[in-house]
């Protein structure tokens, strides 16, 4: 028979559906993939990242010892992964992580992810569109003018 002293409710608000969509493109996986994971670890770089994001969505403006402050009053492991515990996500960790994205090459990461994406979810690329646009200021205090610049491809 069901008990309702059984039942335990959090509230994740948007954040399920920011986790099921990081789940779907395999954003952890790739992560992981690109910059390895230790034995050792407690929560590795791609739960980390994944972690990132969802406090990017909730908790801004704080500083990053606070960020496990973040993760208590939700469901850490529904959300990020099994036996990721706030304490786990601390300033320390995510600083190794960046270190790690920063030297694994951000575009290299970005391109991975954006490959996989279009894959998992064959989006066509026969036509591409790049808008590269940009302002610049030129000239002298009181004396300047804008030039503004819009390129575009398309393939």
């Amino acid at each position: 028979m069901f008990n309702i002293k059984d039942v335990e409710i959090q509230n994740i608000d948007h954040l399920g559906i920011v986790a099921g969509i990081v789940d779907s493109i395999g954003l952890v996986e790739i992560i992981n993939d690109l910059l390895g994971v230790e034995e050792e670890e407690k929560v590795s770089s791609g739960n980390v990242v994944k972690a990132m994001i969802l406090n990017g969505l909730g908790f801004v403006s704080k500083p990053l010892y606070m960020f496990p402050k973040y993760f208590e009053s939700i469901p850490c492991e529904h959300l990020i992964g099994e036996g990721v515990k706030p304490e786990y996500l601390n300033d320390d960790k995510l600083g190794r992580v960046l270190d790690k994205l920063f030297l694994k090459g951000l575009d290299t990461t970005f391109l991975a992810i954006s490959l996989n994406v279009v894959k998992k979810f064959q989006i066509s690329t026969l036509i591409s569109y790049l808008d590269s646009s940009s302002l610049h200021m030129h000239g002298e205090s009181g004396a300047s003018h804008f030039l503004f610049s819009e390129q575009r491809l398309i393939h």
